[in-house]
């Protein structure tokens, strides 16, 4: 009889791969994965702890230690991702009703415990294997995940699908210190799942290298904030330097010369998204200038004078 539930120390998969093999395994199962210490997991009756034991934080090594106590020998599988011969992994190890370890090294140093540990492996995890479909108009977008407007992006998608051409929308993110993919960011995604389906693809991390072939590819660029885009919000900067038509949201404190159809779209005053490749590349060549008016040599040689 399999496992009725898989347990994991870490719950997203965009940022964990042991959780990200956990999610696959337990759709594959048919079976929930749970977090470790989440109260649903007591009512499961042959739960599988797949771990990497190193990953745990001291404090959460003692509560796991008290919830297999809790269980007894027996109460529950393991699948260990990686061994350091703790007291609590030996104990995991042979008190476990069945033992798993994802490579032959950790079954060579588990079987003197535990004669009958099972030697497996882990597949590959790819979640979404979905090619990048080639659409009539692609809009990039990426920035600091906690600063997502899914409002503005719930207005882009009628502004796309106004145009009658095919689009999507090519979404990168990055984490500021202290924030993490486990909270509000995966309800975004989720909602911005709602808004474009199919139509997002979700890039993850890109390197800088990534960003300007994605910036040079797109049709726009898109970034939305929570009043208005700022002369110290560097993505819209990037994308300028990199010649990308910009869609924002301005207010009365945007930077001096982000003018609505001179050098950005305006997306709270925009009825209809342009499709003329001149309106574009108006957008583009203004938006390089002013790319250059907020660069690097105006900002060094300001605060150098004097």
């Amino acid at each position: 009889m399999s496992a009725d539930g898989v347990l994991s120390y870490h719950l997203s998969p965009l940022t964990c791969g042991v959780a990200k093999f956990n999610l696959a395994l337990a759709e594959r199962l048919g079976v929930p994965m749970l977090g470790i210490f989440d109260p649903a997991a007591a009512a499961l009756s042959r739960p599988l702890l797949s771990l990497k034991l190193s990953e745990l934080l001291p404090a959460d090594r003692g509560r796991l230690e008290a919830l297999i106590a809790a269980r007894g020998p027996g109460g529950y599988r393991v699948f260990f991702h990686d061994y350091g011969d703790s007291a609590l992994e030996r104990r995991m190890a042979m008190e476990a009703e069945r033992l798993y370890c994802g490579n032959s090294a950790l079954a060579a140093t588990l079987r003197p415990l535990r004669g009958d540990v099972e030697e497996l492996w882990c597949p590959g995890t790819l979640l979404d294997p979905q090619p990048l479909l080639p659409t009539e108009i692609s809009v990039f977008s990426f920035g600091m995940s906690h600063k997502v407007r899914v409002d503005h992006y719930v207005r882009l998608r009628r502004l796309l699908d106004a145009t009658g051409c095919t689009s999507s929308l090519w979404l990168s993110t990055a984490l500021h210190d202290n924030t993490t993919f486990d909270g509000a960011f995966l309800r975004v995604l989720e909602d911005l799942r709602g808004v474009f389906a199919d139509r997002l693809y979700f890039l993850g991390f890109l390197s800088d290298r990534a960003i300007h072939h994605f910036l040079s590819s797109a049709t726009w660029f898109a970034a939305f904030f929570d009043r208005g885009v700022r002369a110290n919000n560097t993505s819209v900067h990037v994308a300028m330097s990199c010649g990308a038509p910009v869609i924002t949201n301005l207010d009365a404190h945007s930077p001096a010369g982000f003018a609505h159809l001179e050098s950005v779209l305006d997306i709270e005053r925009t009825e209809a998204l342009p499709t003329d490749a001149c309106v574009r590349e108006r957008l583009r060549t203004t938006g390089a200038a002013l790319a250059q008016r907020y660069g690097w040599g105006p900002l060094v040689e300001r605060l150098g004078a004097g």
